[in-house]
Protein backbone atom coordinates (compact mmCIF):
# COMPACT_ATOMS: atom_id res chain seq x y z
CA UNK A 1 0.00 0.00 0.00
CA UNK A 2 0.87 3.91 -0.49
CA UNK A 3 0.05 6.75 0.83
CA UNK A 4 -1.75 9.46 -0.98
CA UNK A 5 -1.91 12.77 -0.02
CA UNK A 6 -4.58 15.42 -1.44
CA UNK A 7 -4.72 19.03 -1.46
CA UNK A 8 -8.06 20.70 -1.66
CA UNK A 9 -10.53 17.69 -1.23
CA UNK A 10 -13.83 19.53 -0.22
CA UNK A 11 -14.57 20.42 -4.11
CA UNK A 12 -16.14 18.28 -6.45
CA UNK A 13 -12.72 16.93 -7.66
CA UNK A 14 -11.55 16.49 -4.84
CA UNK A 15 -15.02 14.46 -3.44
CA UNK A 16 -14.71 11.70 -6.51
CA UNK A 17 -10.82 11.46 -5.80
CA UNK A 18 -11.81 10.81 -2.39
CA UNK A 19 -14.11 7.68 -3.43
CA UNK A 20 -12.04 6.80 -6.52
CA UNK A 21 -9.01 6.20 -3.55
CA UNK A 22 -11.47 4.94 -0.46
CA UNK A 23 -11.74 1.97 -3.20
CA UNK A 24 -8.16 1.65 -4.60
CA UNK A 25 -6.94 -1.82 -3.36
CA UNK A 26 -3.16 -0.51 -3.71
CA UNK A 27 -3.32 2.57 -2.22
CA UNK A 28 -4.27 4.32 1.50
CA UNK A 29 -5.40 8.08 2.08
CA UNK A 30 -2.99 9.56 4.73
CA UNK A 31 -4.45 12.92 4.35
CA UNK A 32 -6.67 15.31 2.59
CA UNK A 33 -5.44 18.94 3.44
CA UNK A 34 -7.84 21.89 2.91
CA UNK A 35 -7.98 25.44 3.67
CA UNK A 36 -11.02 26.28 4.46
CA UNK A 37 -11.89 23.00 6.59
CA UNK A 38 -8.62 22.06 8.18
CA UNK A 39 -9.69 19.87 11.52
CA UNK A 40 -13.76 19.16 10.56
CA UNK A 41 -14.59 15.78 9.06
CA UNK A 42 -14.62 14.77 5.58
CA UNK A 43 -18.14 13.76 5.88
CA UNK A 44 -19.06 17.43 6.31
CA UNK A 45 -18.23 18.12 3.02
CA UNK A 46 -19.05 14.69 1.31
CA UNK A 47 -21.97 13.42 3.46
CA UNK A 48 -21.89 10.16 1.58
CA UNK A 49 -19.09 9.12 3.13
CA UNK A 50 -20.11 9.03 6.45
CA UNK A 51 -18.94 6.19 7.83
CA UNK A 52 -16.75 5.50 4.85
CA UNK A 53 -13.68 7.78 6.08
CA UNK A 54 -12.51 8.78 9.79
CA UNK A 55 -10.29 11.33 8.55
CA UNK A 56 -11.05 14.70 8.94
CA UNK A 57 -9.53 17.26 6.67
CA UNK A 58 -6.14 18.31 8.04
CA UNK A 59 -4.53 21.55 8.24
CA UNK A 60 -0.75 21.02 7.11
CA UNK A 61 0.76 18.31 4.66
CA UNK A 62 2.80 15.53 5.75
CA UNK A 63 5.90 15.76 3.00
CA UNK A 64 6.69 11.97 3.43
CA UNK A 65 3.99 9.95 0.87
CA UNK A 66 4.25 8.40 -2.59
CA UNK A 67 1.76 10.45 -4.41
CA UNK A 68 0.23 13.53 -3.91
CA UNK A 69 -2.71 15.27 -5.98
CA UNK A 70 -3.60 19.03 -6.25
CA UNK A 71 -7.45 19.81 -6.43
CA UNK A 72 -6.83 23.11 -6.49
CA UNK A 73 -8.55 25.95 -8.47
CA UNK A 74 -6.59 27.41 -11.40
CA UNK A 75 -3.69 29.54 -10.81
CA UNK A 76 -3.37 27.82 -6.94
CA UNK A 77 -1.21 25.00 -7.58
CA UNK A 78 1.86 26.99 -8.55
CA UNK A 79 1.88 28.84 -5.65
CA UNK A 80 0.73 25.92 -3.32
CA UNK A 81 4.32 24.15 -4.46
CA UNK A 82 6.60 27.40 -4.10
CA UNK A 83 4.93 27.15 -0.28
CA UNK A 84 5.14 23.42 0.51
CA UNK A 85 7.80 21.09 -0.54
CA UNK A 86 7.62 16.91 -0.46
CA UNK A 87 10.42 14.45 -0.67
CA UNK A 88 12.01 14.35 -4.03
CA UNK A 89 10.43 10.87 -4.47
CA UNK A 90 6.59 12.14 -4.11
CA UNK A 91 4.66 12.02 -7.67
CA UNK A 92 2.52 14.85 -8.17
CA UNK A 93 -0.30 14.86 -10.18
CA UNK A 94 -1.82 18.31 -10.48
CA UNK A 95 -5.67 18.41 -11.42
CA UNK A 96 -5.64 22.16 -12.25
CA UNK A 97 -4.10 23.91 -15.08
CA UNK A 98 -1.12 25.49 -14.21
CA UNK A 99 1.61 22.93 -16.02
CA UNK A 100 -0.74 21.40 -18.66
CA UNK A 101 1.25 23.44 -21.49
CA UNK A 102 4.19 23.07 -22.68
CA UNK A 103 5.99 26.67 -21.91
CA UNK A 104 4.18 26.31 -18.28
CA UNK A 105 5.08 22.39 -17.95
CA UNK A 106 8.37 23.23 -15.65
CA UNK A 107 8.02 23.81 -12.60
CA UNK A 108 11.62 23.58 -9.93
CA UNK A 109 13.16 21.53 -12.32
CA UNK A 110 10.59 19.71 -12.22
CA UNK A 111 8.79 18.21 -15.71
CA UNK A 112 4.95 18.06 -15.68
CA UNK A 113 4.05 15.54 -18.57
CA UNK A 114 0.63 16.23 -20.05
CA UNK A 115 -1.80 13.26 -18.59
CA UNK A 116 -4.03 12.26 -21.47
CA UNK A 117 -2.64 8.41 -21.20
CA UNK A 118 -4.16 8.13 -24.68
CA UNK A 119 -1.68 10.29 -26.22
CA UNK A 120 1.41 9.87 -23.50
CA UNK A 121 1.10 6.73 -22.18
CA UNK A 122 4.86 5.47 -22.27
CA UNK A 123 6.17 9.28 -21.36
CA UNK A 124 3.40 9.17 -18.02
CA UNK A 125 5.01 5.39 -16.87
CA UNK A 126 8.55 7.47 -16.64
CA UNK A 127 6.91 10.70 -15.32
CA UNK A 128 7.40 11.56 -11.57
CA UNK A 129 4.83 14.85 -12.38
CA UNK A 130 1.68 14.80 -14.26
CA UNK A 131 -0.90 17.38 -15.49
CA UNK A 132 -3.83 16.32 -15.94
CA UNK A 133 -6.21 17.51 -19.00
CA UNK A 134 -9.31 19.29 -19.01
CA UNK A 135 -12.20 17.91 -18.68
CA UNK A 136 -13.69 19.75 -22.50
CA UNK A 137 -9.99 18.94 -23.76
CA UNK A 138 -10.24 15.62 -23.04
CA UNK A 139 -13.29 14.81 -24.58
CA UNK A 140 -12.50 16.83 -27.24
CA UNK A 141 -8.93 15.44 -28.17
CA UNK A 142 -9.92 11.89 -27.96
CA UNK A 143 -12.53 12.65 -30.78
CA UNK A 144 -10.01 14.27 -32.54
CA UNK A 145 -6.48 12.57 -32.26
CA UNK A 146 -7.00 9.73 -34.78
CA UNK A 147 -7.52 12.17 -37.40
CA UNK A 148 -4.77 14.62 -36.24
CA UNK A 149 -2.39 11.70 -36.59
CA UNK A 150 -2.93 10.59 -40.33
CA UNK A 151 -3.17 14.36 -41.16
CA UNK A 152 -7.08 14.50 -41.74
CA UNK A 153 -7.48 17.73 -39.75
CA UNK A 154 -6.21 19.91 -42.68
CA UNK A 155 -9.88 21.52 -42.92
CA UNK A 156 -11.79 23.99 -40.57
CA UNK A 157 -12.84 21.94 -37.35
CA UNK A 158 -16.57 22.85 -35.86
CA UNK A 159 -16.89 21.53 -32.05
CA UNK A 160 -20.08 21.90 -30.09
CA UNK A 161 -19.93 20.68 -26.39
CA UNK A 162 -22.35 20.34 -23.59
CA UNK A 163 -21.06 20.25 -19.83
CA UNK A 164 -22.51 19.81 -16.49
CA UNK A 165 -23.14 22.37 -13.64
CA UNK A 166 -20.16 20.03 -11.88
CA UNK A 167 -17.70 21.33 -14.20
CA UNK A 168 -17.99 24.86 -13.21
CA UNK A 169 -16.79 23.91 -9.50
CA UNK A 170 -18.19 23.66 -6.24
CA UNK A 171 -18.68 27.50 -5.57
CA UNK A 172 -22.10 28.87 -5.82
CA UNK A 173 -22.28 31.56 -8.79
CA UNK A 174 -25.34 32.81 -11.09
CA UNK A 175 -24.73 30.10 -13.56
CA UNK A 176 -24.65 27.38 -11.49
CA UNK A 177 -28.00 28.15 -9.21
CA UNK A 178 -30.33 25.83 -9.41
CA UNK A 179 -33.34 28.24 -10.29
CA UNK A 180 -31.05 29.36 -13.42
CA UNK A 181 -29.50 26.62 -14.41
CA UNK A 182 -32.53 24.02 -14.33
CA UNK A 183 -34.97 23.67 -17.67
CA UNK A 184 -32.22 26.11 -19.04
CA UNK A 185 -29.17 25.38 -21.71
CA UNK A 186 -27.03 28.62 -22.71
CA UNK A 187 -23.04 29.12 -24.00
CA UNK A 188 -20.41 30.48 -22.68
CA UNK A 189 -16.73 31.51 -23.74
CA UNK A 190 -17.21 31.07 -27.65
CA UNK A 191 -14.29 30.11 -29.42
CA UNK A 192 -11.73 31.59 -26.75
CA UNK A 193 -12.23 28.54 -23.89
CA UNK A 194 -8.68 28.04 -22.23
CA UNK A 195 -8.94 24.44 -23.28
CA UNK A 196 -8.11 25.03 -27.04
CA UNK A 197 -4.46 25.97 -26.04
CA UNK A 198 -3.63 22.15 -24.81
CA UNK A 199 -6.13 20.87 -27.41
CA UNK A 200 -4.27 22.66 -30.04
CA UNK A 201 -0.57 21.46 -28.55
CA UNK A 202 -1.99 17.73 -28.43
CA UNK A 203 -3.11 17.66 -31.73
CA UNK A 204 -0.14 19.31 -33.53
CA UNK A 205 2.29 16.94 -31.89
CA UNK A 206 2.21 14.60 -34.77
CA UNK A 207 3.93 17.22 -36.70
CA UNK A 208 0.67 17.44 -39.11
CA UNK A 209 -1.55 20.99 -40.11
CA UNK A 210 -4.19 21.44 -37.83
CA UNK A 211 -7.19 23.68 -39.46
CA UNK A 212 -8.92 26.26 -37.25
CA UNK A 213 -10.71 25.10 -34.00
CA UNK A 214 -14.05 26.83 -33.72
CA UNK A 215 -14.88 25.85 -30.68
CA UNK A 216 -18.41 26.66 -28.88
CA UNK A 217 -19.23 25.18 -24.94
CA UNK A 218 -22.46 25.06 -23.64
CA UNK A 219 -23.93 24.83 -20.29
CA UNK A 220 -26.86 21.92 -20.05
CA UNK A 221 -29.25 21.50 -17.21
CA UNK A 222 -27.95 18.29 -15.32
CA UNK A 223 -24.92 17.86 -13.23
CA UNK A 224 -22.71 15.88 -14.62
CA UNK A 225 -21.21 14.73 -18.08
CA UNK A 226 -19.61 16.16 -21.49
CA UNK A 227 -21.47 15.22 -24.65
CA UNK A 228 -19.31 16.79 -27.18
CA UNK A 229 -19.57 16.79 -31.08
CA UNK A 230 -16.95 17.79 -34.21
CA UNK A 231 -17.60 17.78 -37.85
CA UNK A 232 -14.53 18.57 -40.44
CA UNK A 233 -14.36 17.36 -44.08
CA UNK A 234 -13.02 13.64 -44.81
CA UNK A 235 -12.85 12.04 -48.39
CA UNK A 236 -12.83 8.89 -47.51
CA UNK A 237 -15.54 6.18 -46.57
CA UNK A 238 -16.91 5.50 -43.02
CA UNK A 239 -15.57 2.65 -42.80
CA UNK A 240 -12.29 3.72 -43.40
CA UNK A 241 -13.02 6.74 -40.67
CA UNK A 242 -14.14 3.38 -38.45
CA UNK A 243 -10.67 1.96 -39.08
CA UNK A 244 -8.61 5.00 -38.26
CA UNK A 245 -10.52 5.46 -34.82
CA UNK A 246 -9.91 1.33 -34.33
CA UNK A 247 -6.48 1.12 -35.01
CA UNK A 248 -5.74 4.00 -32.77
CA UNK A 249 -7.71 3.33 -29.95
CA UNK A 250 -6.45 -0.28 -30.32
CA UNK A 251 -4.30 -0.96 -27.10
CA UNK A 252 -6.66 2.10 -25.24
CA UNK A 253 -8.29 0.84 -21.83
CA UNK A 254 -11.34 2.88 -21.36
CA UNK A 255 -12.02 4.50 -24.80
CA UNK A 256 -14.21 2.59 -26.79
CA UNK A 257 -15.68 3.30 -30.43
CA UNK A 258 -19.34 2.67 -30.90
CA UNK A 259 -21.66 1.44 -33.58
CA UNK A 260 -24.79 3.34 -32.48
CA UNK A 261 -25.17 6.69 -31.52
CA UNK A 262 -23.94 7.63 -28.02
CA UNK A 263 -25.49 9.22 -24.98
CA UNK A 264 -24.27 10.41 -21.68
CA UNK A 265 -25.77 7.70 -19.28
CA UNK A 266 -23.60 5.44 -21.20
CA UNK A 267 -20.47 6.99 -19.50
CA UNK A 268 -21.41 8.81 -16.53
CA UNK A 269 -19.84 7.24 -13.02
CA UNK A 270 -17.17 5.23 -15.44
CA UNK A 271 -13.92 6.31 -16.22
CA UNK A 272 -14.81 5.70 -20.08
CA UNK A 273 -15.12 7.74 -23.14
CA UNK A 274 -17.26 6.47 -26.18
CA UNK A 275 -16.68 7.94 -29.51
CA UNK A 276 -19.18 7.24 -32.38
CA UNK A 277 -18.83 8.45 -36.15
CA UNK A 278 -21.34 9.67 -38.55
CA UNK A 279 -20.85 10.42 -42.12
CA UNK A 280 -22.73 12.82 -44.32
CA UNK A 281 -22.02 13.43 -47.65
CA UNK A 282 -17.87 14.97 -47.54
CA UNK A 283 -18.48 15.61 -43.84
CA UNK A 284 -17.60 13.14 -40.51
CA UNK A 285 -19.04 14.49 -37.96
CA UNK A 286 -17.40 12.55 -34.24
CA UNK A 287 -19.32 12.53 -31.00
CA UNK A 288 -17.52 11.44 -27.80
CA UNK A 289 -18.74 11.22 -24.34
CA UNK A 290 -17.30 11.44 -20.85
CA UNK A 291 -18.06 11.76 -17.07
CA UNK A 292 -16.56 15.14 -16.47
CA UNK A 293 -15.76 14.60 -13.03
CA UNK A 294 -14.21 10.89 -13.55
CA UNK A 295 -12.55 10.68 -17.49
CA UNK A 296 -12.33 14.73 -17.27
CA UNK A 297 -10.77 14.97 -13.73
CA UNK A 298 -10.15 12.60 -10.86
CA UNK A 299 -10.92 9.28 -12.71
CA UNK A 300 -8.06 10.12 -14.90
CA UNK A 301 -5.94 11.24 -12.19
CA UNK A 302 -5.82 7.87 -10.80
CA UNK A 303 -5.12 6.45 -14.18
CA UNK A 304 -2.25 8.89 -14.22
CA UNK A 305 -0.84 7.10 -11.07
CA UNK A 306 -1.54 3.95 -12.01
CA UNK A 307 0.63 4.46 -14.86
CA UNK A 308 3.17 5.90 -12.62
CA UNK A 309 3.71 3.20 -10.26
CA UNK A 310 3.58 0.56 -12.80
CA UNK A 311 0.22 -0.98 -11.98
CA UNK A 312 -2.56 -2.36 -14.49
CA UNK A 313 -4.02 1.28 -16.08
CA UNK A 314 -7.83 0.08 -14.78
CA UNK A 315 -7.02 -0.66 -11.17
CA UNK A 316 -9.78 0.84 -8.95
CA UNK A 317 -11.48 2.29 -11.78
CA UNK A 318 -13.81 -0.67 -12.75
CA UNK A 319 -17.07 1.41 -12.21
CA UNK A 320 -20.49 0.66 -13.28
CA UNK A 321 -22.35 3.41 -15.44
CA UNK A 322 -26.05 5.20 -14.28
CA UNK A 323 -28.10 2.79 -17.14
CA UNK A 324 -31.29 4.82 -15.97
Amino acid sequence: MIKAGIIGGSGYTGGELIRLLLNHPAVEIDFVYSTTRGGTPISSAHPDLLAQIELNFSAGVNPDVSVVFLCLGHGNSTQFLKENQFEEETLLIDLSNDFRLQNEANFKGKEFIYGLPELNGTAIENASSVANPGCFATAIQLALLPLAKDNLLQNEVHINAVTGSTGAGIKPSETTHFSWRNNNVSWYKPFTHQHLGEIGESLNSFGNKIGTLHFLPNRGNFTRGILATAYTRFKGSLEEAKDIYETFYKHAVFTHISEAPIHLKQVINTNNCHIHLHKHEDVLLVTSAIDNLLKGASGQAVQNMNLMFGWEENLGLNLKATAF
